[in-house]
């Protein structure tokens, strides 16, 4: 799985899907059912108006937000943000240029593991395990909620723990 402009193995994240969960947290603390225009979710985020525009419709087609035009218009979430992983946020956003190589340039993976490669392998399988068991509602439940789930993926890649 690729979340990286870097490339640093599996799971770093690009700017849109930064920017686009940095959007969905945003709505999330929106009251339920509340539309957030596309120039509000702009100025909160720090991102350009276009650009976001595009991400959030990006987001719409994928489910993950509902979109309305007009006055009162705008974007939220489709559904609760206890069921909408991180890692359905990031999903649009992840390219099919997935395994490119930190130390050569050839495709890495692992049926052509590079020495960084073999090394990453076990942490980008937490981060895709966090990524995949994190609900925008566990980072939206306030500090104490981002901090939990947080610190249990550093304990996991901390001990050597693979899911």
């Amino acid at each position: 799985m690729m979340y990286g402009r870097h490339h640093a193995g599996d799971l770093v994240l690009s700017n849109t899907a930064e920017y686009a969960l940095r959007a969905v947290l945003h709505l999330a603390g929106r009251p339920t059912g509340a539309w957030t225009h596309v120039s509000e979710l702009a100025r909160t985020t720090g991102v350009p108006r276009n650009y976001l525009s595009k991400t959030l419709n990006q987001l719409a087609r994928a489910g993950v937000l509902r979109s309305t035009r007009g006055p009162s218009g705008g974007f939220r979430l489709a559904g609760p943000a206890s069921e909408l992983t991180l890692d359905r946020v990031v999903a649009p956003f992840m390219g099919l240029d997935t395994a490119r190589c930190l130390l050569h340039d050839h495709p890495c993976g692992d049926a052509h593991a590079c020495e960084a490669h073999t090394r990453w392998a076990p942490v980008a399988r937490q981060v895709h395990a966090f990524f995949g068991a994190t609900t925008v509602a566990d980072l939206t439940g306030g500090a104490e909620g981002a901090a939990g789930a947080l610190s249990s993926l550093h304990r996991s890649v901390i001990d050597g723990d693979t899911p």
